[in-house]
Order: structure tokens, then sequence, then C-alpha cells
């Protein structure tokens, strides 16, 4: 399989310093507090710093932890039934002891980076941003909005260089059929397993329990292996033309005479 067209690396803006959201930098300086809404996904900020994010494209903190074992699900939802933000139940399970404190701040992380990335993907529409006291610094992690931005365009770069066309991130995806596929790793090949012509990357990450970064990794690898690409949608056929319209030759002949008539 072969790419025809090799799209340009997504940044927005090339030019060195410059940041992939100026909102969200000067948000930073100011030291503000409160929610920015942006087209592929949503930052929490807490005086200037970056404490949670969410993105449709993502797995929330509720499906990394209760995944693979480390939180059982009613655990979590109980405690989600308590509060109203996923960090806040998240503190709740930390402060009650239902989980250590060292593998929720991984995962916290995990997930913030994660959400992080897509937020911050280019977008066609403004953000928004709503002050509020809302999020807070506590007791998990949180992480300045330049190393938020810093590790975004260092991601964006790893997976232009493993396969350059972004298709394959968002589209359903399906099997190709390479001549000589070279052997997918044991994660790959979990990867490959969900792939099914309807389910996306975003989707296949959430049936992993996975974060959804490396998730688009071992998909570009496997496009970039020949063993699988994004679902083109079928082009329906055009509309047939309108049949031409019928002429009666009696009916103009007769009309024909009735307007002789009328001019005598």
């Amino acid at each position: 399989m072969t790419v025809t067209h090799i799209p340009p690396l997504p940044v927005r803006d090339r030019a060195a310093g410059r940041a992939l959201s100026p909102m969200l930098t000067r948000l930073a300086e100011e030291r503000a507090t409160g929610v920015l809404v942006r087209e592929h996904g949503t930052l929490y900020l807490a005086e200037g710093r970056v404490v949670h994010a969410e993105s449709l494209h993502s797995p929330g903190l509720d499906v990394l932890l209760t995944a693979h074992g480390t939180l059982a699900a009613e655990a979590w939802q109980r405690a989600a039934a308590r509060t109203a933000e996923p960090w806040r139940t998240a503190e709740l399970l930390l402060s009650e002891g239902e989980l250590p404190a060292g593998a929720l701040e991984l995962c916290r992380l995990d997930t913030l980076y994660d959400a992080g990335y897509f937020a911050l993907a280019p977008s066609s529409t403004p953000g928004r941003f709503r002050y509020d006291g809302g999020p807070r610094l506590g007791p998990l992690p949180s992480v300045p909005v330049v190393a938020l931005e810093r590790e975004t365009l260092r991601r964006r770069l790893l997976l232009h260089r493993l396969w350059p066309d972004p298709a394959t991130d968002s589209a359903p995806l399906i099997r190709a059929d390479p001549a000589a596929p070279a052997p997918p790793t044991p994660r790959q090949r979990a990867v490959l397993d969900h792939v099914d012509g309807v389910r996306t990357a975003a989707g296949i990450a959430r049936n992993l329990g996975r974060q959804a970064f490396h998730t688009l990794v071992d998909v570009r690898r496997l496009a970039a292996a020949g063993l699988v690409a994004p679902l083109v949608p079928a082009v329906p056929d055009p509309a047939p033309p309108p049949p031409p319209a019928v002429t009666d030759p009696d009916i103009a002949l007769l009309k024909r005479l009735r307007d002789a008539l009328e001019a005598l």
C-alpha cells in the first residue's frame, strides 16, 4: 500500500516559539481558572495549569482505571455518583484509600496528555473559555501549558514519521491484504483483532482500555506495514438525467392550426 500524496505535518503555526493555542497561552499567563472548550476536546485549568483534559477521541480516566483491574468499575461508579467531575471522583477515591496514590497519579497524567493531544488538534472554530472556581490545584498532578503543548507537538511529529496519512486516525478501519506482510507485534495484533470496518482508532482504544494516542501509533505502524487502511466511503452513482420531453406531432400541428385560425 502506498501513499500518493503526503499531507503536511498538521501544525497550525510552524514558526518557532509560537503556541498551538494563543488563547491557552494567555490563560496560562493570567493564571486563569476555568474550562477551555475547543472543537476536539476540553481543558480544565487551575491557576494557569492544566489539571484535567477530556476528548471524545480519548478514553476517560474511568476507562483506563477500570479496564485492567486497577479499580473495580463499581467503585468508580459509587464515587462518581457523589461528585460532578472526573478529577473530583479521582480525588475522592484517593482520599478514601480506594486507589494507590502512585497508580492514580500515573493514570491521571496519561489521561491528561492523551486527551490534551486531541484537544489541541487544529480546529476550524475558536475556543471558548468559561471562568469559574471549579478546578483547583489538589493532590493529583497538573502540568504547565507549555509542557502539554510541547508533548503534543512531539506526538504529532512521531505519528507523521511513522505514517504520514492521518486518515487512519479518525476513519473506520479495514484490514488490508499486503503481498508479504510483516508479522505484527502482540500489541499490534490486539489492535488488528478489533479492526472490523466499523471501529475507528478511538473505538478500538476504548475496547482495549488503552490510551488513544498509543493506539494511533499502533494503527499507523499497521498502515505502514500494509495491514490496515481507512475505509473510503462509497461515492453514490450520479442521478440519471431526466428523460427528454416528449412532443406529440399531432398536438403541435393542431396548435399551429389554431394559431393560424385565430390570426384570420
